[in-house]
């Protein structure tokens, strides 16, 4: 059984310091935990002891160790890695074991699904040291060849760019092949794809419109996604503790996700941090009218449950849902992100400030706010041009005055 103490750190910051026993022969594992600001004992308690309970589960199976252990880990991966040949074999038994340490169970799958559908096809066989930028620079073209979208070519560029940074920090490569490989760039017939990103206000209007006549837990699910700009993952993960209903109010404190291999489980934010973000009036009217149909038929902490169970709902199931929707109301390109990205955009486009924006939207650093979400699009763009010509348009009793002067200086006897 886990044990914890409470313990202060010197700003005066109250965290528990949890250890775990391994059995004899093993070293202690601690880890500390902070409970939010605000949080009642009774609530700290609770919380604490399921997060003592998923600690002492990682150290049980492994996930954690000590540093001592870490070390040895190590070693024995480099010792591995020296024994490598081929590019697949040093994938396998050296990069993703290492990388599973440091990334989260979605981030594991989509590295594993491009090296077994495009990395391992093309260059797997290959020897690691013998791997050439033109080798993988026909890898990129070969997969964009495929009518791969550009964000996924780039994902594989990515990988890539890790995957032989690796090899070269291990000295298993004396070079970086990545170094005169360039970042795949977007065929032609994707220019001007963007526009699509985000729906104008008009359109959302519409899509509102539509809701109404959707179940209301879709019309509840749907409005709070383009309220706040949530991920798909963080309304199905929201919990009726998290939801403020005197302040209008929820937190987004987990991300429900989903693998093939894991399966469907409860995960921090992208952040690791919780935010609060206002809601409006009327969809937290719709989160409580939906907490009391809830209440009539099962007991569940999950705002967004499965039909008949107190289970979350599958994250993958409101894709599947507005796929239906938007066919049956004529919507073109909808789906939940792009829901994210039109809050973002109309937000942005109408005076927002980009700060504000991104601690909504749950971005560690809002440069990626900039980046993703201040692409022009018509609505933005006639904004701009207005903005200008009025900023160089000289006003009537501007120009009066001007013209005035000007006619006294023709006027003025001459020195």
């Amino acid at each position: 059984m886990p044990s914890w103490t409470k313990m202060t750190t010197k700003d005066g910051k109250v965290f528990y310091k949890i250890r775990v026993s391994r059995g004899r022969g093993k070293s202690y594992l601690t880890t500390r935990w902070y409970p939010p600001d605000g949080w009642s004992q009774r609530v700290i308690d609770r919380e604490l002891i399921k997060y003592a309970a998923d600690f002492e589960r990682r150290c049980q199976s492994g996930d954690v160790t000590s540093r001592s252990e870490h070390k040895a880990q190590i070693e024995a991966q480099e010792a591995a890695a020296a024994r490598i040949l081929t590019v697949r074999q040093f994938g396998e038994q050296v990069f993703m074991p290492a990388k599973l340490v440091t990334i989260s169970e979605s981030t594991r799958d989509s590295y594993q699904r491009f090296l077994d559908r495009w990395i391992y096809p093309v260059i797997g066989s290959l020897k690691i040291t013998e791997v050439s930028p033109a080798d993988i620079s026909a890898l990129l073209l070969a997969e964009q060849s495929a009518g791969k979208s550009h964000s996924s070519c780039v994902k594989c560029y990515a990988i890539l760019n890790v995957f032989f940074k690796m090899a070269y920090l291990y000295d298993i490569i004396d070079h970086n092949p990545m170094d005169k490989v360039q970042r795949p760039k977007a065929r032609k017939d994707e220019l001007g794809d963007d526009e699509m990103d985000a729906f104008t206000v008009d359109e959302v209007r519409y899509i509102l419109a539509c809701l109404e006549e959707e179940p209301l837990k879709w019309r509840a699910y749907f409005r709070l996604l383009i309220d706040t700009g949530i991920r798909r993952g963080e309304a199905c993960g929201l919990q009726w503790r998290y939801v403020d209903f005197e302040e209008s109010r929820i937190t987004i404190a987990a991300n429900l996700c989903y693998t093939a291999s894991a399966g469907v489980y409860l995960d921090t934010p992208k952040t690791r941090k919780p935010r609060t973000i206002d809601v409006d009036p009327e969809v937290m009217n719709l989160l409580k009218a939906l907490q009391n149909e809830q209440a009539t038929t099962i007991t569940s902490d999950f705002v967004f449950t499965k039909e008949g169970s107190s289970e979350p709902m599958n994250p993958q199931s409101p894709s599947e849902h507005l796929a239906s929707f938007a066919k049956r109301y004529g919507i073109s390109g909808l789906h939940p992100h792009k829901l994210r990205h039109t809050y973002a955009s109309i937000a942005i486009t109408y005076g927002a400030d980009i700060a504000s924006v991104s601690q909504n939207l749950g971005h560690s650093d809002k440069t990626t706010t900039l980046k993703m979400y201040t692409h022009a699009n018509q609505e933005s763009r006639k904004q701009a041009s207005n903005i200008f010509r009025s900023a160089i348009k000289v006003s009537p009793a501007k120009k009066d005055a001007e013209t005035d002067k000007e006619a006294k200086s023709q006027t003025s006897p001459r020195a």
